[in-house]
């Protein structure tokens, strides 16, 4: 029986879905992996400095709080931390000598870097490895093999990225699709196993899908299971909805939103929008969440968000985490109800409206003309099985802080444990010709609520103020 791997973090046809099977082991084998969490307070920022710039997109970072895998590559091991990333398929990490690190090793020494010349079990592929973003930073240098430790376990001769030109002080591991690699897109080369198919061709895992659980902003400690489910993490039961295809290919997790809703213990309010139902990319790397313009016009004037032009971000006083607010998103059957507490960012030190109120950073922001994307504002509220074998997305509701654990493994096969049942007639059309294959940059105009218009921000708002939105994906494959 294959084993699951086990990360904890601190932190095609649409007429049928094949709902994947899992099976209960006596004693499962689990290969557990402990990784940090840090706070950052430039969410909008920084997934504004993980857009690529080329044809196809990749997001490398998280909100408010960042998810970090602890690995080791090479011979003898060198320890690194790198970005766990849903939105992007390579693994990639600095070099030492690179152009950033060497100016700034203080910083890049906090997440770690990688000496080729010090790996016996180094081997050089080709100089192809290149990221941009649209801000014009980015990496760029070697693709390599390497032996990669990670929970345990090994794999030998495993590709990855170097970036000897870089502007981040962190690495990345990203685990979506391989069509989604640097090298496929923009060399048009073949695909390489990156890390959870590589978990599958080494006999690690049985299929190539695993569980995310972030658990609540406050938490310092989530998990990603591997090839396995954790039933002791979610409430309510797991329903099974299709990937879309963008001309008949599978890249980014995209699934369809067919309704959000507002509710304050005495009003429940579906919002209208003609943007619905709308294509969304599910991106763990992604510090906010993103959804059609007239939606969160609507959302700002329900919950008196003030929206900054310049930083494409809304601001709220900080005040609002305590109310007893929230928000559900509807995926033809399944819906996740995001409490406010979870939607209210820390801004930058110093934060203030006029008046004085301290400001905070809104979870939601608006996508102008680009692909909406469910960021960590929304994926610490849900429990979510990407199954990119069979090219499906399970949901459920997440349990928070939960100390139960009941672990099963994925295996193959359309008869689903109880739990997980295939949703029935999902929706898969979306709203507007091209909605999931979107080109350029948007320009956003989002009305500020009435309540909100009188009030300004002042402050530390970090680099918030110098952001313009650009927070879809170039999709064209």
């Amino acid at each position: 029986m294959q084993s699951i791997l086990a990360i904890l973090v601190t932190v095609t046809a649409f007429d049928a879905v094949k709902a994947f099977s899992l099976y209960k082991k006596d004693v499962p084998t689990v290969v557990a992996l402990e990784i940090s969490r840090n706070h950052v307070l430039d969410p909008a920022v920084r997934d504004l400095k993980r857009r690529r710039s080329m044809t196809v997109n990749e997001t490398l970072d998280n909100e408010e709080t960042l998810y970090f895998s602890n690995i080791t590559l090479g011979t003898p091991a060198q320890k690194l931390r790198l970005t766990l990333d849903t939105g992007s398929s390579d693994l990639w990490c600095n070099t030492a000598s690179s152009s950033f690190c060497s100016k700034k090793n203080s910083e890049c020494s906090i997440s770690g870097t990688y000496d080729a010349n010090s790996s016996s079990t180094y081997k050089y592929l080709s100089s192809d490895f290149n990221i941009s973003y649209v801000d014009g930073s980015g990496a760029s240098g070697d693709y390599v093999t390497d032996t990669l430790s990670i929970g345990g376990v090994s794999l030998t001769s495993f590709q990855f990225g170097i970036g000897y030109t870089s502007d981040s002080i962190e690495g990345v591991l990203g685990i979506g699709y391989t069509k989604n690699e640097v090298q496929v897109n923009r060399d048009r080369k073949s695909s390489y196993p990156n890390l959870p198919q590589a978990m599958v061709d080494g006999g690690l895992i049985n299929r190539n899908a695993y569980s995310l659980w972030l658990n609540d902003l406050d938490a310092n400690t989530g998990s990603i299971l591997f090839g396995g489910v954790d039933n002791g993490k979610y409430d309510g039961s797991l329903q099974t909805l299709p990937i879309l295809a963008i001309d008949g290919s599978y890249a980014e997790f995209l699934i369809v939103l067919t309704g959000v809703s507002y509710n304050n213990g005495s009003i429940n309010k579906s919002y209208s929008s003609d943007e619905l139902p709308a294509a969304v990319l599910l991106d763990s790397g992604s510090s906010l969440t993103y959804l059609p313009d007239t939606i969160v016009e609507d959302i700002y004037n329900d919950f008196g968000v003030t929206y900054d032009s310049s930083s494409g971000t809304g601001y709220v006083p900080c005040t609002l985490m305590n109310k007893d607010l929230n928000i559900t998103f509807t995926f033809s059957s399944p819906s996740i109800t995001i409490a406010i507490n979870e939607m209210v960012l820390a801004a930058g030190t110093g934060s203030t409206f006029s008046d004085g109120t301290p400001a905070c950073v809104f979870g939601i922001a608006p996508a102008g003309s680009t692909t909406a994307v469910l960021g960590d504002t929304f994926l610490r509220s849900a429990y979510v099985v990407y199954d990119l074998a069979n090219n499906e997305i399970s949901l459920a509701q997440t349990k928070f802080n939960s100390a139960e654990e009941n672990v099963v493994e994925i295996g193959s096969g359309t008869t689903a444990v109880p739990g997980a049942t295939a949703v029935s007639n999902p929706v898969i059309t979306v709203a507007g010709a091209g909605t999931a294959t979107m080109t350029g940059s948007p320009e956003t105009t989002v009305a500020t609520s009435s309540n909100a218009a009188s009030r300004s921000l002042t402050g530390d708002l970090g680099c918030l103020g110098a952001m313009v939105i650009t927070t879809g994906f170039f999709l064209t494959l």
